[in-house]
C-alpha cells in the first residue's frame, strides 16, 4: 500500500529518489534485443517485418494483408456503436480546435539596407504515428489515435500512416479503425512492437519510410524510437505515466485517492504522489485509496505502483509543495488548493497542468484538447507536450544587398579569421570591390 513521508527527510528523498530513477532505465538485454529487431528489418524489409508479426501477433497474416483496407474501414464504421462515434466526434473538435492555435506561420523582414531575414515553416511529407495495441487489442487505446494523427493533420502533413498490432486473427480493433478514419488517416498497417516502428524508421516495400515517429508504447517501442532518433525525428523517449497531486487541508480526498488510482492502474511501474500541507487529509486519501482499490478491475496493478513508485508527502508549506514538483517534473500535476490559477506562476516543470477539484487528469486523456502525449520521468525539464511542432520544419531565409555585405564584411573575415577558416574569409573579401 502507498506509503506517507514527512519531507523533508532522509526516508521520503529515497522514495522519491527511486521514483525518478525508475523512468527511463533499459535492461541490456531488450535493448540487444531491440537493436537486432532493428537491424533485421532495415536490411530484409518486409519479409523480416512479416516473420515478427506472425511470431508474435497474427500467425497467419501475410504481406498482402498488411496494410488496412478501404473495405476493412468501411466494415469498422458500421460495427461502432453511435455513442462512441458521438464522443469521438467530440473529442476530435476539441483537440483540433486546440491544436490549430499552435499553428505558426512563415515571415520575413526587410531592413532598409536590402537585407531579408526570415524562416519557412514547412510540414514534413510522412508522419508515423504509432497506436498501442492494448491486450491483444481488447482494449483499443483510441485517444492515442486522436492524440497523433489530428496534430499532424493540422500541421499540413500530406501522409500519416499508422501502425498498430493486429489481433491473432489478423483484425484491427474497429474502434481504432474507426478513429483513424475520424482522424483522416486511411493508411493503417498491422505491424506493433519494435519491427513496426523499425518500418516507419528505415521504409519497406509495403510501408512507406516515415519523417518523424510519434506516439506512446511499451519497452520495445520506446527504445526502439530512442534508437532511430536522428535518423527520423520522434516525439519524445516516455517512460511509466506519473502523476503528482498538490492538494491543501480543504480538498476532497475521494477526488484525490480516484485521480491516483487514475495513473496506477496504468502499469505496476506508474507513479502516483500526493504532496499537501495536511497530515489529515493524508490520512483521509490513504483510506479513500483502500476502499477504492477493492473496485477496481486492474486492483493488482494499481496495487503494486502505489506500493513501490506512490508515496503522500506531507510538507511543511505550499510553497515547499511547488518546490518538490518543480523537482519531480511529473507529467501530469494537479492542483487541489483554493484559487488555484494564482500558483500558476509557480509551476516550472509539468508536462501538463489540471487545475481544481473538477479537472481530473483523464479530462486531458481524452476530450479537453491538449495532447495527452507527455513528458515523464522528470524530462518535463527540458520537453513539451506532442504538438503541431513536433511535424513541421523551419528554414532560416537570409538575403543580403551589396551595401549590406560591405557593411559586415570586416566583422565576417575576423570572426572566421579567428576560427582559423580561411575560405570562410575569402568568400566574403572576394566580393568587398
Amino acid at each position: 500500500m502507498i506509503k506517507t513521508f514527512q519531507y523533508p527527510s532522509a526516508s521520503a528523498q529515497k522514495q522519491l529518489d527511486a521514483i525518478v530513477r525508475r523512468g527511463l532505465a533499459f535492461k541490456v538485454k531488450d535493448t540487444q534485443t531491440v537493436k537486432k529487431i532493428l537491424a533485421d528489418v532495415c536490411r530484409n524489409k518486409d519479409k523480416a517485418l512479416i516473420r515478427y508479426i506472425n511470431r508474435f501477433d497474427a500467425p497467419n497474416l501475410t504481406i498482402k494483408s498488411l496494410k488496412v483496407t478501404k473495405k476493412e474501414l468501411d466494415q469498422a464504421e458500421r460495427r461502432v456503436d453511435k455513442g462512441f462515434v458521438r464522443s469521438l466526434n467530440k473529442a476530435a473538435r476539441q483537440i483540433e480546435a486546440f491544436h490549430k492555435h499552435q499553428v505558426e506561420q512563415s515571415w520575413s523582414v526587410t531592413g532598409a539596407d536590402g537585407t531579408m531575414l526570415g524562416q519557412l515553416v514547412r510540414p514534413v511529407n510522412t508522419a508515423g504515428v504509432y497506436v498501442p495495441g492494448g491486450r491483444g487489442g481488447e482494449t483499443p487505446l483510441v485517444s492515442s489515435v486522436l492524440m497523433g494523427c489530428i496534430p499532424a493533420r493540422v500541421a499540413g502533413v500530406k501522409n500519416i500512416c499508422i501502425t498498430t498490432p493486429p489481433t491473432k486473427s489478423g483484425k484491427v480493433n474497429p474502434y481504432v479503425l474507426a478513429a483513424a478514419r475520424k482522424a483522416g488517416v486511411d493508411t493503417i498497417f498491422k505491424a506493433g512492437s519494435a519491427w513496426g516502428i523499425a518500418a516507419l524508421a528505415y521504409g519497406t516495400e509495403t510501408v512507406p519510410k516515415a519523417d518523424v515517429i510519434v506516439g506512446p508504447g511499451n519497452v520495445f517501442v520506446t527504445l526502439a524510437k530512442k534508437m532511430v532518433a536522428g535518423t527520423v525525428g520522434v516525439d519524445m523517449v516516455a517512460g511509466p505515466s506519473e502523476i503528482l497531486v498538490i492538494a491543501d487541508q480543504k480538498a476532497n480526498p475521494d477526488y484525490i485517492a480516484a485521480d491516483l488510482l487514475s495513473q496506477a492502474e496504468h502499469d505496476p511501474m506508474a507513479s502516483a504522489i500526493l504532496v499537501t500541507t495536511s497530515a489529515e487529509l493524508a490520512k483521509a486519501v490513504v483510506m479513500a485509496i483502500k476502499s477504492q482499490l477493492m473496485e477496481l478491475p486492474r486492483k493488482e496493478i494499481a496495487e503494486a505502483a502505489l506500493k513501490t513508485y506512490g508515496a503522500v508527502m506531507v510538507v511543511p508549506s505550499l510553497a515547499a509543495c511547488f518546490d518538490l514538483a518543480n523537482q519531480i517534473a511529473p507529467e501530469h500535476l494537479e492542483l487541489h488548493v483554493g484559487r488555484p490559477d494564482r500558483y500558476l506562476g509557480r509551476i516550472q516543470n509539468a508536462g501538463a497542468v489540471f487545475l481544481g477539484p473538477y479537472t481530473p487528469e483523464p479530462v486531458g486523456d481524452y476530450i479537453a484538447g491538449p495532447n495527452h502525449v507527455l513528458p515523464t520521468a522528470g524530462t518535463a525539464r527540458f520537453a513539451s507536450a506532442l504538438s503541431v511542432g513536433h511535424f513541421v520544419k523551419k528554414t532560416s531565409v537570409i538575403r543580403y544587398s551589396k551595401k549590406a555585405l560591405k557593411r559586415d564584411a570586416p566583422d565576417i573575415i575576423r570572426l572566421a579569421e579567428i576560427e582559423g577558416l580561411t575560405a570562410h574569409a575569402r568568400a566574403v573579401s572576394v566580393r568587398k570591390n
